[in-house]
């Protein structure tokens, strides 16, 4: 009976970490997991706002720290099956951002940089423990991400601003 449970609990985890398999795909599925997570954000206008975008991050977050953690028990050190955390990274990277594609693929972007490159504190979250490495690299991955675009979209409209008419 034990064992049985614990199986059922390993399906579960691995369902959820895997976004439902998506972890799976062939070909770079961080980059899959993100390009959904981006789909979902531009395809269902509730995801563009800003509260239901942070919980979406945060029930990413909590789901990739618990199911992000059996996956490492069972296939070692930040499995890259485990795709929930560019999930959530890409949620936070599009988070409260001014509407529209431009900005939207910006974040894309940036966050798939910052994912893959993992500039100096991104690197070091990723070695703490279990499920918490596995979420806070891509989690501080979304945040520059988002400050990124931020900062693109500000110096774009001071360029324009200071531009003669």
């Amino acid at each position: 009976m034990k064992a049985a449970a614990e199986g059922m609990r390993f399906q579960l985890a691995r369902a959820l970490s895997t976004v439902f398999w998506i972890g799976y795909f062939p070909v770079a599925p961080g980059t899959a997991a993100s390009a959904v997570a981006l789909l979902l954000y531009l395809l269902f206008p509730l995801f563009q706002q800003p509260s239901v975008l942070a919980a979406g991050v945060l029930l990413a977050t909590l789901i990739g720290v618990w199911s992000g953690g059996i996956m490492e028990d069972a296939a070692g050190e930040d499995p890259s099956e485990v795709t929930v955390d560019e999930v959530a990274g890409q949620w936070l990277a599009l988070l409260a951002l001014p509407s529209g594609l431009m900005p939207a693929l910006l974040a894309f972007v940036f966050f798939r940089l910052f994912d893959i490159l993992k500039p100096g504190p991104v690197d070091l979250v990723q070695r703490l423990p279990g499920g918490w490495g596995i979420m806070m690299d891509d989690l501080l991955a979304g945040l520059l991400a988002n400050l990124a675009v931020r900062a693109l979209l500000f110096s774009a409209t001071m360029l324009q601003l200071s531009l003669p008419v």
